[in-house]
């Protein structure tokens, strides 16, 4: 093992240089798997927290926050907060990202974890704007945060699941509305209670290109049969919480029903292993996921 390299991935960690992510990969392929690699984030807490630098951009389009919210980072991505109107006229927010530049460019939602709309999840819509799309995390929690198990789970038991799919669609409406927003359908990518409602979406929305669950509880066979998208879906093998088979049942419906579908199954994958704030993260089946998800959102929406 190279220790001075490895201290050096410690310093730019703990600095800001580098995200979890990056960490995680490179500190795996020096000392010997993704495990020891775990131990080494855990003991190496970053010693400051200070943002990435930002200047101020210019407001992005109908329905965006104020000029304050919506920056220029230093990836050269414009993201923040955005505003749309509900189902019902009512005002939502949500987190948004995409290019520099007048675009158009194809969209995607992506849709939080159970802990709601938190920096993973804004992470990853940055970095599917850093792939050239619109991206739009919808806040389904108004602006609440779990970071304990039981108040994540008192939010999703608050969650008027039904009313979150018609928010979604809302979302969708808004992205589709954007000049600088390319086609006539948006991708959807989503994780854990996302993933599901991905699924619920796709049942009941038909302005998707293409729907893409991450450990989303999979739909019955019956329910499968009205899935109004192609799907893509990413499932661990030790996931205690949804049964491989009840994954594989879904994938058998919707081939059955002639809709275009691929489940990827990970061995030794549990729950959230995409999360790189978790310690469920599983650096190689979140890479190669991670590949299958742009390729499929290349086929559907970039091409």
């Amino acid at each position: 093992m190279d220790r001075i390299y490895v201290m050096q991935l410690v310093r730019s960690f703990q600095v800001g240089e580098i995200n979890r992510r990056t960490f995680l990969q490179r500190a795996t392929a020096v000392v010997g798997g993704a495990s020891a690699a775990s131990l080494l984030l855990a003991a190496c807490q970053p010693i400051s927290s200070a943002p990435r630098p930002v200047t101020e951009a210019l407001p992005t389009g109908e329905g965006v926050g104020s000029p304050d919210t919506n920056l220029t980072t230093a990836s050269g991505l414009v993201a923040g907060i955005v505003e749309y109107p509900g189902p019902d006229g009512e005002t939502l927010t949500g987190y948004w990202a995409h290019p520099e530049g007048g675009g158009p460019w194809p969209a995607v939602i992506v849709l939080q974890e159970w802990w709601g709309l938190n920096e993973h999840i804004m992470d990853v819509t940055r970095r599917l704007a850093n792939e050239g799309y619109v991206a739009l995390a919808p806040d389904l929690y108004k602006g609440q945060v779990a970071t304990e198990p039981d108040e994540a789970r008192k939010l999703v038991m608050e969650l008027d699941m039904p009313a979150a799919v018609d928010e979604i669609g809302s979302a969708v409406d808004h992205l589709l509305a954007q000049d600088f927003v390319r086609g006539d359908k948006v991708g959807i990518v989503g994780f854990c209670m996302g993933g599901g409602l991905v699924l619920m979406t796709a049942l009941a929305n038909d302005k998707l290109a293409v729907a893409v669950p991450f450990y989303g509880s999979p739909l019955t066979p019956q329910q499968a049969t009205g899935v109004k998208a192609p799907v893509l879906g990413f499932y661990g093998a030790d996931d205690s919480g949804i049964p491989v088979e009840q994954v594989r049942a879904m994938g058998e419906a919707l081939t059955a029903a002639g809709i275009e579908n691929e489940i990827q199954i990970y061995e030794g994958a549990p729950h959230a292993f995409f999360n790189d704030t978790r310690n469920s993260y599983r650096p190689e089946a979140a890479d190669d996921a991670w590949q299958r998800l742009l390729t499929w959102l290349e086929k559907y929406l970039a091409g």
